[in-house]
């Protein structure tokens, strides 16, 4: 097989089969040049040189889940929890929309305190006082009622990593009680009720191999997500995967390049994982075809507790002197923030 070859194809149809996937992860050194100068020419025809900022709101540490690879997952002692209120949730969109952020993230573990009528009522007083923001929600695998109620209370869009399409995989990265059917049904419940849609993976998870993330390429074509996280696993101190080594910054730039040929007009975030493991990370996830920044809107006080992983990137890009900063940056690489919504084209 010619890798050229096959990337052309992908620009043109969008579409490779499963073999072939597993060809262009297993030649990605050689390929991603191709590869990054393709993704860019089809990002550019949907969003020219721009980049959408997302300001970052971490709402809560705790989680009834206990998943390997997480630094605060319930089983995690050393981890120091904490909670956001609705008021401090809203101040932190009030000092984001001051600096120009016209889209909130709310994230956190699956904590059962923020039920649907915490979440629907936070999200509608958002929506309230910016009523031309838009509000993503990532918080986890809930009901379908559940999800139908936050999308109206008005919340766009929901991103929820599939983490890997493959059943083993899913089950070396999660206790016995998760399962990955339900994960999928979520994002397709997610996808019915009207949602923007997010999925993705973490690139150098434990056990993953170059089959796996073929698989999950696959997955990703067909589901046809809006929004797709595709950032570095890196271990955290806490977890039984604590000596595994971090994900490689080569191969998540290059699967960032496929998935904008699979799919051009996706909403393509540079990671804060990627800028963790690599000085230049983030901008370099945006020369690879990334189109979405989401720097932390988080209080100062509870920024260091919401410890996914180690190492974990503090921008200060919460401050207006971070945010111009970040600018000049992004603008150095020859692109430019933009200030709205940032909806799918």
């Amino acid at each position: 097989m010619d890798y050229r070859k096959l990337i052309d194809r992908l620009s043109e149809m969008h579409s490779l089969e499963l073999n072939e996937y597993l060809f262009l992860i297993e030649n990605h050194k050689e390929a991603s040049d191709y590869a990054r100068e393709k993704a860019v020419e089809a990002r550019k025809k949907h969003y020219s040189n721009t980049v959408f900022i997302r300001g970052l709101i971490e709402i809560s540490n705790h989680c009834k889940n206990d998943c390997y690879y997480c630094g605060i997952r319930k089983s995690n002692t050393q981890c120091t929890r904490y909670r956001l209120s609705k008021e401090e949730i809203l101040e932190c969109a009030r000092v984001g929309y001051k600096l120009g952020f016209r889209t909130f993230v709310l994230q956190g573990g699956e904590d059962y305190r923020f039920n649907d009528d915490a979440l629907c009522d936070i999200v509608s007083s958002i929506k309230k006082e910016f009523p031309r923001c838009a509000v993503t929600l990532s918080v986890g695998e809930r009901s379908f009622e559940s999800y139908k109620r936050l999308y109206d209370a008005g919340a766009d869009r929901y991103l929820l990593r599939h983490e890997t399409i493959d059943n083993e995989h899913y089950r070396k990265l999660h206790p016995k009680e998760m399962l990955l059917s339900n994960r999928i049904e979520c994002l397709e419940n997610l996808k019915k009720i009207g949602f923007q849609v997010g999925c993705g993976i973490m690139v150098g998870s434990p056990y993953q191999t170059s089959e796996t993330i073929a698989k999950d390429l696959k997955f990703i074509e067909t589901f046809q997500p809006d929004m797709c996280g595709i950032g570095p696993f890196i271990p955290h101190k806490d977890t039984q995967f604590k000596d595994f080594p971090s994900g490689s910054a080569d191969l998540t730039c290059f699967l960032l390049s496929i998935v904008r040929l699979i799919k051009p007009n996706i909403l393509l975030p540079s990671t804060t994982a990627l800028g963790s493991i690599e000085e230049s990370g983030r901008e370099r996830g945006i020369l690879s075809g990334a189109n979405v920044i989401m720097p932390n809107l988080s209080p100062e006080s509870t920024r260091s507790l919401y410890e996914l992983y180690n190492n974990k990137l503090h921008t200060g890009c919460e401050s207006a002197q971070g945010l111009r900063e970040l600018k000049k940056k992004i603008e150095s690489i020859g692109y430019k923030i933009v200030v709205n919504r940032g909806d799918v084209k």
